[in-house]
């Protein structure tokens, strides 16, 4: 189980480090948001034992949300934004969508398991990130 957590952790960071890469590095060295796709997609269904119909809709999924995440990164490395808070955002954004489209497709124990896999720590931080932002955004309003 901690091979499975660990796993999917670095999975994660590859992904993360992917999509904040700096534009300058060799474009070939860095893994397609197809290749990240279908990596991720094989490991949830080992892990997971997914249905033939759910690793299709896990495969599209998330070809489809990394590349538009991916998309929404460049645009933003392209106006040279420096915040590392913005990209995050984007980040959350999209994780947060990924989980909703599985939330949908998983069976209530494959979503038992996937949440114990990291996805529940990851739903916990980006709720901690959207709750200060509010608690900023009050104080300011006030």
């Amino acid at each position: 189980m901690k091979k499975l957590i660990s796993f999917t952790a670095l999975c994660m960071a590859i992904f993360v480090a992917f999509c904040t890469a700096a534009s300058a590095q060799n474009p070939e060295k860095q893994p397609t948001p197809e290749e990240l796709a279908a990596t991720e997609t094989e490991h949830l269904e080992n892990a997971l034992k997914l249905e033939d119909w759910q690793v299709f809709y896990v495969d599209s999924t998330l070809q489809h949300d990394f590349a538009a995440l991916e998309a929404e990164l460049k645009e933003m490395q392209a106006a040279k934004v420096g915040n590392y808070d913005m990209y995050r955002d984007i980040q959350d954004k999209w994780m947060e969508q990924i989980d909703n489209s599985f939330k949908k497709w998983f069976t209530p124990a494959q979503w038992k398991k996937y949440l114990k896999m990291g996805a529940g720590k990851s739903q916990k931080e980006r709720e901690k990130r959207r709750a200060k932002i509010a608690k900023a955004n009050k104080e300011i309003s006030e």
